[in-house]
């Protein structure tokens, strides 16, 4: 399939005050607004594989552990329109189990309802890579979907 599964199947962002974060099965993305006209010489950000900083005009935005690890050589940021920063990390683990319940340690953290709506998602998106032929797009999850679903692997084909 051509079009990526979120793409398809639409984004569930977890709000904050200067922007938004949200995941798939391998990357998380987080994006925060800045007042119209910021150059890219005015945002500093540090990326490592379980931290991260960001300052915009030298105010710091967040600093801190980040909920899990992440491959810090495959982080990227980019400044859209001079207004949007977009951060883009790739997690380490990329399992649908691995779905993160905040961005930073005790920080930013998806309330109870995003968080399911997240790892229902993430588990779509397992379905999706293991059942390329079906389109889980726009299907519904009830019952065991946390912690990735259920494993099938052991199920005779």
């Amino acid at each position: 399939m051509s079009v990526h599964f979120e793409e398809r199947s639409g984004v569930i962002p977890c709000k904050t005050a200067w922007g938004s974060w949200y995941q798939t099965m391998e990357e998380v993305f987080i994006e925060v607004n800045v007042p119209p006209g910021t150059s890219a010489k005015e945002i500093k950000c540090n990326i490592g594989s379980k931290q991260i900083e960001l300052r915009v005009k030298d105010q710091q935005v967040f600093k801190g552990k980040l909920f899990g690890s992440t491959v810090c050589d495959e982080a990227t940021w980019t400044l859209e329109d001079k207004k949007l920063i977009q951060i883009v990390l790739m997690k380490s683990n990329r399992e649908a189990g691995n779905c993160w319940q905040s961005l930073l340690e005790g920080e930013y953290a998806a309330d109870p309802w995003v968080q399911d709506q997240m790892q229902r998602k993430l588990t779509l998106e397992r379905f999706q890579r293991e059942n390329p032929g079906f389109d889980f797009s726009g299907a519904e999850i009830s019952g065991n979907f946390h912690g990735g679903g259920p494993d099938f692997s052991s199920l005779q084909k």
